[in-house]
């Protein structure tokens, strides 16, 4: 599945959306300056084992790389 990642930093996460903009998944994090603590990845269960998260999870991290932030993974 296609997805897009769009950052909510009002809500401390970033959504994965399908192309008709349903949130399918998201990640949430805690931020101290430029450390992003990454603290949580969440996929619809209905949607398990299509490569979301692995997508997802790929472009946040490049989102922050473009912002000159590092990460603190502490998602179990």
């Amino acid at each position: 599945m296609e997805i897009s990642v769009v950052h909510d930093p009002d809500l401390g996460r970033f959504d994965a959306l399908s192309p008709d903009g349903e949130r399918v998944g998201d990640v949430t994090y805690r931020r101290d300056g430029d450390v992003w603590d990454l603290d949580g990845t969440h996929v619809s269960p209905e949607l398990g084992g299509r490569g979301i998260a692995t997508a997802m999870v790929r472009d946040v991290l490049a989102q922050i790389r473009a912002v000159g932030g590092s990460v603190r993974p502490t998602c179990p």
